[in-house]
C-alpha cells in the first residue's frame, strides 16, 4: 500500500525571510529594523515596517532580544490588586510602556517580605530592564539584589544611595495641609484621623502630614481619635465604631485612604449618622470610585497616572539616555484637594445626633 504523501499546506509561513523577500531587502535588513539598530536608512526601515504590517507579521520578541541584547521589559511591583488605585496605576504605566515600545511585568507584594522576594526574582529570571517598585514601604536588603546587578529601579517615598535609583517624593503635606484648611474654613475645629497600618513608611508619612496640618492651624489632638487602619474598608467601618463609641465624637473624620473613607461613609449610613451634616469625610487618592459614592467623596488628589509616567520616565532616563532625558534622580509628585459633597459646615453639638443601635453594631459587623 502506498503511504498517503502529506498535503503542501496551502497558508505560507509568516516569517521574517517572508518579510524581506516583500519589502525586497536583506534578512539583516529586517532584523536590524525591528531591533531598531539606527544603521538602517529610513527608507529601508519604512519599507520592512509597510512589509510587516501588510502581513500581519509579529516579530520574535524573545529573539530580538538576543540580536539585540536587551528585553524591553520593564517590571512593576505593587503591594496589591483590590485596592483600585493600583489597577489605575497599573494601566497608566502600561499604556506609557506600549506607546514606548515596552513590556510589563507586573507583580504585587501584598506588603509581604518573602513575596517581595519572589517578585524580585522573578524580574531578574526575565531580565527586565528597571524595575518601579511602587509598594510605599519595602525591605532595603532585597532591593540591595536589584542594586547589586546594577538593574534601574524607582522607589516611592524610599530614598536609597546609587546612581541607578530614582525615588518619586509624594507631597502628603501639601495635600493634608489643604485637606485640613477645607474643613477650618467649614468651622471644623474637631478632627480625627484613621491611619494606614503604622509598619508601612507611606502611611506613617501620612499621618506625620496630618498632625503637621492639625499643629499649622493650631488644632487640638486627640489620641483616641487617631486610629489606626490597614487601609481597607473593613478598618474604615472598625474606626467608625470606635470613634463613634466615645463620648465625644469629631465634626469631620480624615482618612489616610478612599478606601478606608468609603468604609466610613457606609458605617455612618448604617449609624443613621448623616454625612455631611453631622459628619465631614475626606479621603485620599482620588480613585474613580470616589466620585459615585454617596455622597460622592471629598479627597486628596494623588494621581496614579502621575506616579505611573514619573516612574517609567525615570527608569527609561537610565535605559535610554539619549532618547529620554534624566531629570534626577527626585522626582516630585504633587497632590491637590478634591472637594465634593462629603464635606461641609460642621455641627454645633460634641456627639452625632443619633446613637448607633445594637442592632445597626451587628448588621455592621457582619
Amino acid at each position: 500500500m502506498t503511504p498517503l504523501r502529506k498535503r503542501k499546506s496551502s497558508r505560507t509561513k509568516l516569517d521574517i525571510r517572508t518579510v524581506a523577500q516583500k519589502a525586497g531587502v536583506s534578512i539583516a535588513t529586517v532584523s536590524r529594523t525591528i531591533n531598531s539598530i539606527p544603521t538602517v536608512s529610513p527608507v529601508l526601515a519604512e519599507r520592512v515596517w509597510k512589509a510587516i504590517h501588510e502581513l500581519n507579521y509579529y516579530p520574535n520578541t524573545q529573539a530580538r532580544s538576543l540580536v539585540s541584547g536587551r528585553s524591553r521589559i520593564f517590571g512593576l511591583i505593587v503591594p496589591e490588586i483590590t485596592n483600585p488605585f493600583f489597577p489605575e496605576l497599573v494601566q497608566g504605566f502600561e499604556d506609557i510602556a506600549v506607546k514606548n515600545g515596552f513590556e510589563m511585568l507586573v507583580s504585587s507584594s501584598n506588603n509581604d517580605p518573602r513575596r517581595m522576594n519572589l517578585c524580585i526574582r522573578r524580574m531578574l529570571e526575565r531580565k527586565v530592564e528597571g524595575v518601579a517598585v511602587m509598594t510605599f514601604g519595602v525591605e532595603e536588603p532585597l532591593l540591595q539584589q536589584l542594586c547589586e546587578r546594577k538593574v534601574p529601579l524607582v522607589l516611592t517615598e524610599f530614598l536609597l544611595d546609587s546612581p541607578h535609583v530614582s525615588t518619586l517624593l509624594l507631597d502628603y503635606k501639601m495635600g493634608f495641609r489643604l485637606a485640613v484648611e477645607h474643613l477650618v474654613k467649614l468651622g471644623h475645629q474637631r478632627i480625627a484621623f484613621i491611619s494606614g497600618p503604622l509598619a508601612l513608611h507611606s502611611a506613617r508619612s501620612r499621618r506625620d502630614a496630618f498632625l503637621q496640618a492639625l499643629k499649622e492651624f493650631k488644632l487640638p489632638l486627640r489620641d483616641s481619635w487617631m486610629i489606626e487602619g490597614d487601609h481597607t474598608m473593613e478598618s474604615g467601618v472598625r474606626g467608625f465604631q470606635k470613634i463613634a463609641a466615645q463620648k465625644e465624637n469629631p465634626s469631620a473624620i480624615l482618612c489616610s485612604n478612599d478606601m478606608t473613607a468609603i468604609g466610613v461613609l457606609k458605617a455612618a449610613y448604617h449609624a443613621r449618622v448623616r454625612v455631611p451634616e453631622d459628619l465631614s469625610v475626606i479621603g485620599l487618592d482620588d480613585i474613580h470610585f470616589s466620585e459615585y459614592t454617596l455622597p460622592p467623596l471629598t479627597t486628596i488628589r494623588l494621581s496614579g497616572v502621575e506616579i505611573a509616567q514619573a516612574a517609567f520616565h525615570a527608569l527609561q532616563a537610565q535605559v535610554e539616555p539619549d532618547v529620554a532625558k534624566s531629570t534626577g534622580r527626585k522626582h516630585p509628585i504633587s497632590t491637590s484637594l478634591v472637594v465634593r459633597e462629603s464635606t461641609g459646615p460642621a455641627r454645633k453639638t460634641s456627639t452625632f445626633s443619633t446613637p448607633r443601635s445594637t442592632r445597626t453594631r451587628k448588621r455592621l459587623e457582619s
